[in-house]
């Protein structure tokens, strides 16, 4: 596909060099698409005045708003970004697509955000649009795919007035082959986007009534959209585990179009030394010579280079990916307890609580670099993992996880309210109760959330820094727990399953989780959790109002227990939560989760405020309190 070189605009894109192991700015030399024909000027957009934001904001423009290369494990050249000014109008759900448009948004930003530079709410009621021009020039041997990373909820989607696809569920990627609606020059699309934030729908921790630990909504586009163009024969996708012994990094590919003949080679590099290449069809297995295995205190990666080629050895494709050699597992101690073990050693889970929000983008980071910061926040802190609180980040999330060596507990999308047949979504929350209720689902509510579950679990497999899958959280949309947890643990059986975070336990999976707040402890009275690993889920939640950095001072802000009345009781009350559970891991709990790496909204029981611009306790002073956790938390 040709650029229109006319209103061409050069832009330089981040994309992650594993080589080195940090990001560096490279720019593309041949870019795959052009610019829309007219662009739209900076000062057609601002972030909606009068609301609290992060220092990161005041760096965003129509230009730059999140132009990073959206996939790191799967990365072609040709690509384009379709980030930007995007007309928009809210209608009716029955309307048709508007003739008249209401205004520019910043895409990728929802709608209720400020850095949208809309910040309105979106009801139910109704259907939010989009549209766009861009100029092409398509090719006749090329295919084109657009590309979204996440839109909230129920998005159909129109490229020159042809109707291209739809597709439900609002966290995780999607894409459609848009080469058969495309022409030469101008090409319109349009996106339209239900969301109910209710009900059967997982949104996790959005509400219309923000207030408690509910937030501010989130809708429409809210990651990354993109054109992509690729060969008709390709590399759709790739399915990456590794074993520690023998040390092997086993990569299979998912062809499109493949005809025969055609065959897969992959080279493996460490800082920009080839180390061993394998070409074949199938499961492709690269065996390493003295590997390194990825840790949090060692998060080695493996460039990868993975090539097709056709019966007679030409190149049709090729994409770069990346590995961390490491092996998740479990064993029981001198003292019969289950420990976490990461390349066959002991090791204690111990990380925050992250609910990934912000209070300009709300669930979209201001940035890749502010997405960053929040991890290296986490590392430099002395802590060695992350829970990822109902809710799915965008895909360069988990690549700076990789990079910078932290863990990650993924928890699915949680859902409250009814089921299409009215009945309650979640149970009665017993957590203690040996035989506790399940919530009635119908089948193909069931189906749904299982297939949203399933697309979370194949996006971010590959990741080295994801541990643990979450599948239910205190008993939010709890329902067919043995049957989930069953196919759980057979769809993955890389990675630890905790069922229920501190929800109705039932006998599945590796682990029992407890949730107890101000201070962790533990059921051990419950001989039933015996064979399980134990773990406190969330504990803490510390409340500091800190001046000036109050989401809204009206509002009833909170924490745990009560509001500390100075910094010094906020330390000594954090202080005290160590210790308990440095005697709690004593007695076989494997890991604790504190609540929360910031402050949301009413919730004051972050380490950060929630423009992340104060830290409440040093990360120096935290990291060296940590250090009473023992070594197991930096392996």
């Amino acid at each position: 596909m040709k650029i229109d070189d006319s209103k061409n605009i050069d832009r330089k894109l981040f994309c992650m060099h594993r080589i080195t192991n940090y990001l560096i700015r490279i720019s593309f030399c041949a870019l795959l698409l052009s610019l829309p024909i007219v662009a739209a000027a900076e000062s057609d957009w601002q972030p909606v005045p009068g609301k609290m934001v992060t220092r990161w904001a005041k760096e965003v423009t129509p230009q730059n708003a999140w132009a990073e290369y959206p996939r790191p494990q799967l990365e072609r050249k040709d690509w384009k970004n379709l980030n930007g000014l995007w007309d928009y109008a809210v209608m009716s759900k029955a309307s048709a697509k508007p003739t008249d448009w209401q205004g520019k948004i910043l895409v990728p930003f929802a709608i209720e955000s400020t850095l949208s530079g809309v910040g309105k709410p979106f009801l139910p009621d109704q259907a939010l649009w989009y549209r766009r021009v861009v100029a092409l020039e398509p090719k006749s041997d090329r295919r084109v795919l657009l590309n979204f990373e996440a839109v909230d909820y129920h998005a159909s989607v129109w490229v020159n007035g042809q109707s291209v696809g739809e597709h439900i569920g609002g966290n995780t990627a999607f894409s459609f082959d848009i080469t058969g609606a495309l022409k030469k020059g101008d090409n319109e699309i349009v996106v339209r986007v239900l969301d109910e934030t209710g009900g059967i729908q997982l949104f996790g921790k959005q509400t219309l009534k923000p207030g408690g630990i509910f937030y501010n909504a989130v809708s429409g586009i809210w990651q990354t959209v993109w054109l992509e163009e690729v060969a008709p024969t390709r590399i759709d996708d790739v399915r990456i585990t590794t074993t520690v012994s023998p040390a092997t990094i086993i990569v299979t590919p998912k062809l499109v179009v493949a005809t025969s003949g055609e065959t897969v080679r992959i080279t493996g590099f460490m800082k920009g030394k080839k180390i061993s290449t394998i070409e074949g069809s199938g499961e492709l297995k690269l065996a390493i010579a003295d590997a390194k295995l990825w840790s949090p205190a060692h998060p080695h990666l493996y460039d990868l280079k993975i090539e097709l080629l056709d019966a007679k050895g030409k190149l049709i494709d090729s994409v770069s990916s990346y590995a961390g050699i490491r092996e998740v597992g479990k064993r029981r101690d001198a003292n019969g307890h289950w420990r976490f073990t990461l390349n066959g050693e002991d090791i204690f889970h111990f990380g925050p609580l992250d609910q990934g929000y912000w209070p300009d983008g709300l669930l979209t980071p201001p940035s890749d670099a502010a997405m960053s910061a929040d991890v290296d926040f986490i590392k430099s802190a002395g802590f060695n993992m992350i829970r990822k609180h109902i809710k799915v980040e965008p895909r360069r999330y988990y690549a700076h996880c990789d990079r910078i060596g932290v863990l990650v507990w993924q928890d699915h999308v949680a859902c409250l309210g009814k089921t299409s047949n009215g009945k309650p979504l979640s149970p009665k929350w017993t957590r203690l109760a040996p035989n506790p209720p399940e919530a009635e689902w119908s089948d193909a509510d069931h189906a749904q959330w299982m297939a949203e579950l399933k697309a979370m679990v194949d996006e971010l497999h590959n990741h080295p820094c994801i541990v643990v899958w979450v599948p239910f959280n205190e008993a939010s949309g709890q329902h067919r727990t043995i049957k989930v947890g069953e196919w759980m643990t057979a769809y993955d059986p890389t990675r630890i399953v905790n069922i229920a975070s501190g929800g109705n336990f039932l006998p599945v999976g590796d682990v029992a989780d407890f949730h107890s707040y101000p201070n962790p402890s533990f059921p051990f009275e419950q001989e039933r959790f015996n064979d399980y690993v134990k773990v406190v889920g969330e504990y803490g939640g510390l409340g500091w109002l800190e001046p000036g950095h109050i989401w809204d001072e009206k509002r009833q802000n909170w924490g745990y227990g009560k509001i500390s009345k100075t910094k010094e009781e906020l330390l000594s009350r954090y202080e005290k939560t160590i210790e308990l559970l440095a005697g709690l891991k004593d007695k076989g709990v494997c890991a604790g989760v504190y609540t929360q790496i910031t402050d949301v909204e009413d919730e004051c029981n972050g380490l950060m405020t929630y423009d992340r611009a104060v830290v409440k306790i040093p990360a120096a002073q935290l990291a060296a309190l940590h250090k009473r956790l023992g070594p197991e938390i930096e392996r």
